[in-house]
C-alpha cells in the first residue's frame, strides 16, 4: 500500500493521539503478536506499535511487521510505529485525495 505525502500527514496527525494497541517486548516478533496485529488492523486500520528493543532490531521487527501485514508505515520515531492498512468492507479512517 503506498500513501502519499498529504495522507502520511493527515494519519500522522490522527495517529499522534493513539495509545499503543501492540507492545514487542523481550519475546519479539512472534506468529501470534503478528496475528494480533492483523486484528488490530483489521478493527482500527490505523495502530500504534511499541517495539522496545535496540535501533536496529526495531528497524528489522518493523520491516517484517509492513512485510507481512501489507500495512503501510505511516511514522516510526524512537520504539512508536504507526501503521495504517485500509479494511475494505467497513473504512473507518477518512483519507484525503492523493
Amino acid at each position: 500500500m503506498t500513501l502519499s505525502d498529504r495522507q502520511k500527514k493527515h494519519l500522522r496527525t490522527l495517529g499522534h493521539h493513539l495509545k499503543p494497541v501492540v507492545w514487542i517486548g523481550q519475546h519479539g516478533l512472534t506468529d501470534a503478536v503478528l496475528g494480533e496485529i492483523g486484528i488490530a488492523l483489521d478493527a482500527h486500520e490505523l495502530i500504534k506499535i511499541k517495539i522496545a528493543a535496540d535501533r536496529d532490531s526495531r528497524r528489522r521487527i518493523a520491516e517484517r511487521i509492513v512485510a507481512e501485514t501489507g500495512a503501510a508505515r505511516v511514522n516510526a520515531i524512537g520504539q512508536m510505529l504507526v501503521l495504517f492498512r485500509r479494511n475494505v468492507d467497513q473504512p473507518k479512517v477518512a483519507l484525503p485525495s492523493a
